[in-house]
């Protein structure tokens, strides 16, 4: 029973976070964003006391159920390890706490010093948002655009397509070398990854030794037939000792499921060992159930899609498909509104790219800064920040970018636009333009002779800097091509005007 429970709910947490992650269309963060949120790391980096304190106790009262059901790359490694059908895989080994401990260390230093990168990479919930945002939402929206083809051409605007686009090299590069060493370690060992370099499962496992609830053995009944780790993925049960190590037990359940004898028991209290030793060996193992989760996780997956709505994403009155820009070279990087500063989002930030995933204007990307590596980082050529749009600061678990609403955003400065004139097209080509001046939603730009005493002057571009916003409709909208004749400069610290 312990088993189908941890699966259900496992399954469920697992399913209904990838949703979250896969979402383009604006619609789940409403309902789902809180599963975000109580995952412990960003509780910790928020400083979220009330749910840290939540995981804690329920970690002393139930074990490290939080791997086994509400971490994402936990539950993940256990769709990996069902990948290998072969029955009673796994023995029992003793703690690596040359490796376990050392890691801890490493992550708390590198927290602590700021190398967010490195901090970021040992991160569980993280590392999973990496695979699910760089990995799995392409092919999330590529079947979207298939059904948005075979949907067009039977008259149906059920669903509308969407750019595809390889946001960050170096990122997708980590998150495709983070995947094959989860699919190495859980093919071979089950919860290696959880109990040798998971910086929370070291955390919690310091609680779970004293948990409440534990698996225990009832000697009188066991027959040292060692099913119970062959079938446990943590690697933690020594069936010739009648001992759990507790530090890494996952209570999935499993070992309970497999012991044939009703030898192990969940429970508060554990039956005195025998001292007699059995030596009764069963060579039979009972069949364990195949996993549904695969099948869950597909399903859910394509029938969210028919959740999508159809969102218009030309600005007023309509604009042409522009062609990809350079990215111009930026003095401050731009950071989202709600972000407050570029020290603020470094401090906090844990890189899980959810924000970035939840994006509907295609503005955030992560960065390619080596110590700010796979943090948020805003640029302009696929869209620009509009100032209605604050789903970045509703979804972001560790409080990286507070939460701002729609009025306020209007007034929070997060740069400045820059002219430079030699790209501008009324100077180069000897066109009329105007493009920044029309689109710009907070007024601060309007054309102006670029020489006042000749009447044939071209009208370029002059910015009020006072009332810019930096949201960069500007520098998206410009016409000038490989480089913007407008940018936005980012600010350190954000003002509000």
């Amino acid at each position: 029973m312990l088993r189908k429970i941890r699966t259900i709910l496992a399954a469920v947490f697992f399913v209904l976070i990838t949703l979250l992650f896969l979402d383009f269309t604006g619609t789940l963060h409403h309902w789902l964003s809180w599963m975000a949120k109580i995952q412990f790391l960003p509780a910790v980096m928020a400083l979220n006391i009330v749910v840290v304190i939540a995981l804690v106790l329920l970690t002393l009262v139930f074990g490290r159920i939080y791997c086994s059901v509400i971490c994402p790359l936990g539950v993940f490694q256990d769709v990996l390890a069902r990948l290998r059908r072969k029955k009673n895989k796994y023995s029992y080994s003793k703690e690596v706490r040359w490796l376990r401990y050392p890691m801890l260390v490493v992550f708390v230093i590198a927290g602590a010093a700021g190398i967010g990168s490195l901090f970021q990479l040992l991160a569980p919930y993280s590392s999973y948002g990496r695979i699910a945002t760089m990995l799995f939402q392409p092919l999330w929206k590529m079947g979207n655009n298939l059904l948005a083809l075979i949907a067009e051409h039977a008259d149906s605007y059920a669903f509308y397509t969407v750019d595809t686009w390889m946001r960050s090299l170096p990122v997708f590069i980590i998150a495709a070398i983070t995947l094959v060493a989860l699919i190495i370690l859980a093919w071979r060992g089950g919860r290696t990854y959880c109990n040798t370099i998971c910086p929370v499962g070291t955390i919690l496992s310091f609680f779970a030794r004293f948990s409440w609830f534990k698996i225990h053995f009832d000697t009188d009944k066991c027959k040292n037939c060692s099913l119970c780790s062959k079938n446990c993925k943590a690697a933690c049960i020594d069936f010739k000792t009648h001992t759990v190590d507790y530090s890494r037990c996952v209570v999935c359940g499993n070992c309970i499921d497999s012991c044939k004898f009703g030898a192990l028991k969940y429970s508060r209290k554990s039956n005195p060992v025998s001292n007699a030793s059995n030596t009764n060996n069963a060579s039979n193992s009972s069949p364990i159930d195949a996993s549904k989760r695969s099948f869950l996780l597909a399903s859910a997956l394509v029938s969210t899609a028919a959740m999508a709505q159809k969102k218009e994403k030309l600005m007023d009155g309509g604009l042409a498909e522009l062609e990809d820009k350079v990215a111009p070279e930026r003095q401050t990087p731009l950071t989202p509104p709600g972000s407050l500063s570029f020290q603020n989002l470094s401090t906090r930030c844990t890189g899980c790219q959810l924000c970035i995933s939840e994006c509907p204007n295609q503005v955030l990307r992560p960065s390619s800064d080596l110590m700010h590596l796979m943090q948020p980082t805003m640029s302009y050529e696929h869209g620009y920040c509009r100032p209605e749009c604050n789903r970045c600061s509703q979804v972001c678990p560790a409080g990286a970018i507070k939460p701002v609403d729609k009025d306020e955003k209007t007034s929070i400065q997060i740069g400045h636009a820059v002219w430079i004139k030699k790209n501008c097209v009324p100077i180069t080509d000897g066109v009329e333009c105007g493009n920044c001046a029309r689109h710009c939603p907070s007024g601060a730009i309007e054309m102006v002779p670029l020489d006042e005493n000749d009447e044939e002057s071209p009208m370029v571009p002059a910015i009020n800097e006072a009332a810019c916003i930096g949201c960069g409709a500007c520098e998206y909208v410009c016409p000038s091509r490989p480089f913007s004749a407008i940018y936005v400069e980012g600010h350190e610290v954000h003002k509000n005007i």
